[in-house]
């Protein structure tokens, strides 16, 4: 069975694994995180954790049954009752619905554990598979803005009725 939890220490291994894994498919559809992050990447963890303590991040990994990372689904800039939405899913996870699962999972989460009210997310036009995931889950095109030179979209999803049903 498919989950989602918070974000620990003991992550770390499985967390690097996943983005080394990933790293060429990622890059295809969003910017490279560059070599430094790969380098420094137990530091950044513990900073992240940090973050995540003082409720400024809520950070999340999608696991297998094993414990396998299947993906990450964050959310980012927590302020005023909204936050940012941001996920990952692994290329042999990708195509089968697990973004949108997660998704969903996240924003009935966001309502029940943080209180969030708001989401945001954006994404690139050519990444039509988050393109596609945001708008089977809710989420409502904002603007059109330009990311470098990539053409890209900005989305909003108003959590201040019932928490999304989690499917």
């Amino acid at each position: 069975m498919t989950s989602i939890s918070r974000l620990r220490a003991d992550h770390a291994e499985a967390l690097l694994a996943f983005e080394r894994e990933n790293r060429a498919y990622f890059a295809a559809s969003v910017p490279d995180r560059g070599d430094d992050y790969f380098a420094a990447f137990a530091e950044r963890h513990r900073e992240l954790l940090a973050e995540q303590d003082a409720g400024l991040h809520h950070f999340h990994l999608i696991e297998d049954d094993d414990g396998g990372v299947l993906g990450r689904i964050n959310l980012l800039g927590v302020r005023e009752n909204s936050a940012e939405l941001g996920y990952r899913i692994a290329e042999k996870a990708a195509g089968r619905g697990l973004a949108t699962w997660a998704v969903r999972q996240i924003c009935a989460l966001a309502v029940r554990e943080y209180g969030l009210t708001a989401l945001r997310a954006e994404t690139t036009l050519d990444n039509t598979g988050s393109r596609a995931v945001l708008a089977h889950s809710g989420f409502e095109p904002l603007e059109d803005v330009m990311f470098g030179d990539r053409p890209g979209r900005r989305y909003v999803l108003d959590l201040s009725g019932d928490a999304p049903p989690a499917r």
